[in-house]
């Protein structure tokens, strides 16, 4: 591959004359023009605007987990929850992104924090968003009207335009991560925003919600719901779930069965019952669930993601630098950044990731692409 040539190479490459003094004059005078029509020739931009390989202005980046829950406690101490503000929700602002509070171009990451006692007002926005929560309980989230609690390891679902508040049952705190497609629909000007009631509509705490009692059986399709639904009707995928489907692909790859993705790496998606695809329009998730010592193949991706480690401990390599990883740290892996797993070998238990990334928007478009072990697809 040719990966040293680039537009300046080869435009340095080519045997062009210097402009005569009368050709240069004659050139300044048609840049200041293109600049008065409010105009941009290709020529001067084509190497920021069509570069060989995706080259983001988001950079590789770890949050952790101990300096952020601290910083949120402090916020529910100081930040009341209220019209306004609306939630206490604190953005992953990537470096690389000129301190917008944004996680990557596409996606939004935030630690949201909620008090003893306290409620979220409900509201509705175009964004797509969810909630998954590493650790902690007492939360119900209602979307629609319908309740959810909020458990570890949960994986709960607020689609586009669908009301939603919070409300904590108990007198201690929760935090939980954010996610939503809010840099994609700000850049695209595609957002709608609406105030619901200043509470939540339903107070109630069930153990299960009503979307659950009706969806959430393996396989199983209420005749009352054949219609395709743009966003999975589930509203949470329970931990039990996870885990124990995660468990199983270990357990066949002992067996001798084709079930891991690579040797010592389970993992799964989130899917929506009704179509086979993914939860969200614009979000795919998955968990991943690596053996101690396991590790993935270098991989490089055209979309970009955000990780939470849920348990275990490990580390990342982020185009060659390595970041030791725990229980509750984020990183980001902006477009077409190299990166890897490697399971602590020594743990007594596995390494566990939630992932979530903007793929379903690229695969739309046939603009995704995967590099890996020498191979290329798209």
């Amino acid at each position: 591959m040719t990966q040293n040539i680039t537009h300046e190479s080869v435009a340095a490459g080519q045997a062009v004359p210097e402009p005569t003094p009368e050709e240069a004059a004659q050139l300044e005078e048609l840049y200041r023009d293109f600049d008065r029509e409010n105009l941009i020739p290709l020529w001067t931009e084509i190497g920021e605007l069509m570069p060989r390989v995706p080259s983001p202005k988001a950079v590789p980046h770890v949050w952790r987990w101990n300096d952020l829950y601290p910083l949120a406690a402090r916020a529910g101490d100081l930040v009341p929850v209220g019209r306004g503000g609306e939630r206490r929700a604190i953005a992953l602002a990537n470096p690389g992104l000129a301190r917008t509070p944004y996680a990557t171009p596409t996606l939004w990451a935030a630690i949201q924090y909620l008090g003893a006692r306290e409620t979220a007002p409900e509201h509705r926005h175009s964004q797509n968003a969810f909630r998954f929560v590493v650790e902690g309980e007492g939360v119900w989230t209602v979307v629609n009207g319908d309740p959810v609690a909020m458990r570890r390891g949960d994986f709960l679902l607020t689609p586009g335009w669908n009301f939603h508040g919070h409300h904590n049952d108990t007198d201690a705190p929760m935090a939980w991560i954010d996610g939503l497609d809010i840099p994609f629909v700000h850049y695209t000007d595609a957002g709608f925003f609406e105030f619901g009631t200043d509470r939540v509509t339903d107070e109630a705490t069930p153990v299960v919600s009503r979307s659950e009692r009706l969806w959430a059986h393996p396989g199983l399709r209420p005749l009352s719901g054949l219609e395709d639904t743009t966003n999975s009707p589930i509203a949470a995928y329970r931990w039990e779930h996870t885990d124990r489907a995660l468990t199983e692909q270990l357990l066949l790859e002992d067996e001798g069965h084709p079930a891991t993705v690579s040797q010592g790496h389970a993992a799964v998606r989130f899917s929506n019952p009704t179509t086979g695809g993914d939860v969200m329009p614009t979000i795919r998730a998955e968990f991943h669930r690596l053996r101690a010592g396991a590790t993935t193949d270098a991989l490089r991706e055209v979309g970009s993601s955000v990780w939470q480690v849920f348990d275990g401990a490990g580390i990342v390599v982020l185009n060659g630098e390595t970041k030791a990883l725990a229980k509750g740290d984020l990183f980001v892996v902006p477009s077409w950044t190299e990166w890897s797993l490697r399971a602590d070998p020594h743990a007594d238990s596995g390494f566990d990731l939630f992932r979530f990334s903007d793929a379903p928007i690229f695969e739309r478009l046939s603009f995704n692409r995967t590099y890996t072990q020498g191979h290329t697809t798209s």
